[in-house]
């Protein structure tokens, strides 16, 4: 597979990282979807996050600038492409599947440490106008998760990059990187606590701090894990957006009664 994809020509490498990135978004997004609507509540297992309505419009406008970065990301395949047929970069194709996992876990790891450093950025002065379309999604929806300006995309979208220069990684391991990304992206933006019962600190809450960052602006910067917004001080109170939550209850149990 790492000398198949090598071998590729440019518009290969674009065309199919089109076809990829678009489907792995439609698959998930959807499947998101409908567990958090429709199969998990039917259950009973979790619960709703934000009882807000979404705003007007917002689905169509998530999944218009979702397809820009789609765009952005399937043809940006061409610089990790192009880093290969420099030599700049090399892949690893007799990894065995401990290298494969160790190498899986390092990128998990820089994932979040490139993603709270981009996110931070983001929310500066001189950045945060690019930040902002991503943020008109204040109930968010697991179609939010590519809602993007193209200069946050592409802020966001070089993770590999670096990764590549310093180490030659295997080819399975650079794939798990956008699927593990969308997937907890997804999972992140779904506005739905999973497992209610575990700890705001636990790993497994990531959709409870994600969806405080979006009802707060500010805050909770990281992605899945937590040491990132521990070593900053930029994690949020799990009581954060109790305020406005409580409130727009209260003004639903009134105008439910009248």
């Amino acid at each position: 597979m790492a000398h198949a994809f090598a071998a590729l020509s440019a518009w290969q490498v674009m065309q199919a990282g089109l076809l990829f990135f678009g489907g792995i978004y439609l698959v998930f997004g959807a499947t998101t979807w409908l567990l958090t609507h429709r199969l998990l509540p039917a259950l009973g297992i979790g619960r709703r996050l934000d009882p807000r309505p979404l705003a007007p419009g917002q689905l169509r406008r998530e999944l218009t600038l979702s397809g820009l970065s789609i765009l952005l990301f399937g043809t940006g395949m061409i610089f990790p492409w192009g880093l290969l047929q420099l030599g700049w970069a090399g892949l690893a194709p007799d990894a065995g599947w401990p290298q494969i996992l160790a190498e899986i876990l390092v990128l998990m790891i820089w994932n979040d440490v490139h993603f709270w450093i981009n996110h931070r950025l983001l929310h500066t002065r001189l950045l945060r106008r690019f930040h902002l379309p991503h943020h008109r999604s204040v109930v968010t929806t697991p179609f939010s998760t590519y809602s993007f300006h193209p200069i946050e995309a592409l802020m966001l979208g070089n993770v590999i990059l670096l990764p590549m220069v310093l180490h030659d990684f295997s080819f399975w391991s650079l794939l798990a990187v956008p699927l593990f990304s969308l997937f907890f992206n997804c999972i992140g933006h779904a506005n739905y606590d999973f497992f209610p019962r575990v700890s705001y600190a636990h790993w497994f809450a990531a959709s409870r701090r994600h969806h405080l960052h979006h009802a707060c602006y500010n805050g909770n910067y990281g992605f899945q894990f937590t040491f990132m917004d521990r070593l900053f001080r930029t994690r949020l109170q799990a009581d954060a957006a109790a305020g406005p939550l409580k409130a727009f209850r209260q003004r639903a149990s009134l105008d439910s009664q009248t």
